[in-house]
């Protein structure tokens, strides 16, 4: 759908059609629109890419045609109004520019100087938690994050990772509920128990945070790291699967009613991850024959043999499952 600005253009460019571009953004001014919400509604007024560059706070924001609001630079054959202070609103017409164009450049760079202003209530100290806590926030908008970003000293499209731990770790956090999110390039060591996020630019990390938080349901004891880009399929069932089916599951009842021996949930754990009964008694330092003792009275209780890679992805997404729900709140 073509935008207004096109549509109005179409019909008259006359001072009839340019009082209500006017009043379109006089209108975004008054209700004191945030500044996503002036890009996004400027670029469904002019039905292609606009953007905001404030490089002093730390702002490049863009928008396609009724798209969300992203990051990006000014494209360069981009139709641009400079403000002061090297602020500039651009247009990004492919082909040529609609009668209506300089109007829209005028009125936007006039309402992103009037909410630039307004939006400039000063945000946390540098270095503060409470910056950190901004950048991972999902209800926040680009351009709130944009700031916190540039206040920490990060640029938006810098690629970090975020972790969820369960201890202390070194580097740029905050406490959230009874996890610590971290904001990281690298992954330290670390006691306890971590989920490291997907590596993403910066303006995504409320992203890499989600998917840290995901990992760190999938930690046990004796795999007290995991990682988010590792878990593949069962990233999806975290979203989907509640506590109450998990525990339903005569799979994962069997390993309860195991799990008296923790040892032993020890041992199909190092199967799982080694596909082998000698693979396992090496990592575990036990000898083989110890290990087949063990792992057929497992047998015997789940109900299924674990000789072959069928049973041993039973056992691990059953072994997934359980740790999913022990690591859930209610």
């Amino acid at each position: 759908m073509k935008g207004l600005l096109l549509r109005l253009s179409g019909l008259d460019a006359d001072a009839e059609s340019a009082v209500r571009v006017i009043g379109f953004f006089d209108r975004l001014i008054t209700e004191r629109s945030g500044l996503d919400a002036l890009v996004r509604s400027t670029s469904e007024l002019a039905g292609c890419p606009v953007g905001l560059h404030a490089p002093g706070q730390g702002l490049c924001l863009r928008a396609d045609a009724g798209g969300a609001v992203t990051t990006g630079p000014v494209p360069a054959k981009a139709s641009v109004r400079a403000l002061e202070g090297g602020v500039e609103v651009w247009v990004d017409r492919p082909g040529p520019p609609a009668p209506l164009d300089d109007m829209l450049l005028e009125r936007f760079a006039i309402a992103a100087a009037v909410l630039l202003e307004h939006s400039s209530v000063p945000l946390p100290e540098l270095g503060d938690p409470a910056l950190i806590e901004l950048v991972l926030s999902e209800g926040v908008g680009t351009a709130e994050r944009s700031r916190a970003l540039h206040l920490l000293g990060i640029a938006a499209t810098a690629p970090v990772r975020v972790l969820a731990a369960t201890g202390e770790v070194p580097g740029r956090s905050v406490v959230l509920g009874d996890v610590r999110a971290v904001l990281a390039t690298e992954v330290p060591e670390v006691a306890g128990r971590l989920g490291i996020g997907p590596l993403l630019p910066a303006i995504d990390a409320a992203r890499s945070w989600q998917g840290a938080r995901t990992a760190l349901r999938y930690t046990s004891d004796g795999e007290p790291v995991v990682w988010f880009d590792r878990l593949g399929s069962l990233a999806l069932l975290a979203e989907r699967v509640g506590r109450a089916d998990v525990a339903a599951l005569p799979d994962v009842r069997a390993l309860d009613g195991l799990a008296v021996d923790p040892d032993l949930i020890t041992a199909l754990d190092a199967l799982c991850a080694t596909g082998s009964v000698r693979g396992a008694a090496a990592v575990l330092h036990r000898h083989h024959s110890t290990m087949t003792t063990r792992l057929a009275r497992a047998e015997a209780a789940l109900g299924f043999g674990l000789d072959d890679a069928s049973g041993r992805f039973r056992l691990h997404l059953a072994l997934m499952l359980r740790r999913l729900r022990d690591n859930t709140a209610d």
